[in-house]
C-alpha cells in the first residue's frame, strides 16, 4: 500500500512525509517522462504515481514556531486572521517562503465552516475554540442551516486558496483541509476542547439519535465544503479526525467511520481525481478504518 507516514507526534510543526513504494531512491531513479511531470511532486505521489523522491511538507499550517506569524497573532484574533483574505494568504505562504516544502496548506481551522451552518464559535487565546451555544438537542440540530452557497458564506476560503495557487504555481501542491463529522460534532456538543468528551459520550449513550442526526447534517455539508475547496484551488484535501482517539473500536465504527466515508464518497462523485488524505489522531486506529482506504488514496498514520 502506498501511504502517508509520520513518525513524530502530531502538532503544529509536524513534518509529514508521503512515501510510495514506487518512489525511487537517488541511485535507482528512472526517467519518468510523462505529462504528469508538470504537476507538483506531492500531487503526483498522492495520486500513486512514480516520483523522483519523497515529498515533505508541514502537515499543519503556520504557527507560533515562526516569529513572523507571532507578529500577526499578537495583533489580530484568530478569526480575523483566518477570515481576512490578505492576512490568511500571507500566513499561508510563510512556511512556503521560509522552507520551500512540497505542499502549502491554507491558513484556516477545521471549525471554519461551522458558522455557515449556524454554529458560531470564537477562538480565545489561552483557551482555544469556544462555542457559546453548544448543540445538545434534536431541536437545535433541526434548526441548523445547510451550507448551500459557500462562495457567499465563506468567500475568504476561495480567495485564499486561489491566491496560494497563483503564488506557488506548480512549485508546490496546494492543500485544503476539513474536520471529520465526528470531530466537528464533538466540538459542537462540548462547546470547547475537552479531553474526556463527557457531554458527547453522554449523548452517545443516552440519546444517540441526536448525535446521528448531527453527524449526518455535518457529513453532507462538509462534503460540499471539501468540493468548494477543490473548486477554489485545493489540489489535495486532508480530512482530520482529531478526536478519533476518544472512541473505542465499536464507537469508531458507529459514530466516526461511516460519516467520514460519506464525506469521501460524496466528494468522489464530484471530484474523482482529487486525492484525499485521511488522518485520524491515534495511530492504533489503522486497522479500524481500513475500510476507509477503499475511498481515500492516502492514509496518515500517526504512530
Amino acid at each position: 500500500m502506498n501511504g502517508l507516514h509520520s513518525s513524530v507526534p502530531s502538532h503544529c510543526t509536524q513534518l509529514a512525509a508521503l512515501t510510495s513504494r514506487r518512489t525511487h531512491p537517488p541511485s535507482k531513479r528512472r526517467c519518468l517522462c510523462t505529462a504528469a511531470d508538470k504537476d507538483p511532486l506531492l500531487l503526483r505521489v498522492a495520486r500513486g504515481e512514480d516520483a523522483e523522491r519523497t515529498p515533505v511538507w508541514l502537515m499543519r499550517q503556520a504557527g507560533r514556531y515562526m516569529k513572523a506569524f507571532r507578529e500577526y497573532s499578537d495583533k489580530y484574533s484568530f478569526r480575523d486572521r483566518s477570515e481576512t483574505t490578505d492576512i490568511a494568504l500571507r500566513l499561508s505562504l510563510q512556511p512556503w517562503e521560509a522552507f520551500q516544502p512540497d505542499g502549502v496548506i491554507m491558513f484556516s481551522d477545521i471549525l471554519t465552516p461551522l458558522p455557515a451552518l449556524g454554529i458560531e464559535f470564537d477562538v480565545v487565546r489561552g483557551s482555544g475554540p469556544i462555542i457559546e451555544v453548544p448543540i445538545r438537542s434534536m431541536e437545535q440540530v433541526k434548526a441548523l442551516t445547510p451550507l448551500e452557497d459557500p462562495e457567499a458564506k465563506l468567500p475568504f476560503v476561495q480567495q485564499t486558496l486561489a491566491g496560494i495557487r497563483s503564488e506557488v504555481g506548480n512549485k508546490a501542491t496546494v492543500l485544503g483541509f476539513v474536520g471529520t463529522p465526528w470531530t466537528l460534532a464533538a466540538y459542537s456538543i462540548e462547546g470547547k476542547a475537552d479531553k474526556h468528551c463527557t457531554k458527547t459520550k453522554t449523548m452517545m449513550m443516552k440519546n444517540p439519535a441526536v448525535l446521528h442526526a448531527l453527524l449526518s447534517h455535518l457529513a453532507c455539508n462538509i462534503a460540499d465544503y471539501v468540493c468548494y475547496q477543490i473548486e477554489a484551488g485545493a489540489q489535495v484535501v486532508q480530512l482530520f479526525d482529531s478526536w478519533a482517539h476518544h472512541l473505542n473500536p465499536s464507537q469508531f465504527a458507529t459514530f466516526s467511520l461511516p460519516y467520514a466515508e460519506e464525506v469521501i464518497q460524496r466528494v468522489r462523485k464530484r471530484h474523482p481525481d482529487t486525492p484525499i488524505i485521511f488522518h485520524a489522531n491515534g495511530g492504533k486506529l489503522f486497522i479500524m478504518f481500513k475500510t476507509c482506504l477503499n475511498h481515500t488514496q492516502r492514509l496518515s498514520n500517526n504512530l
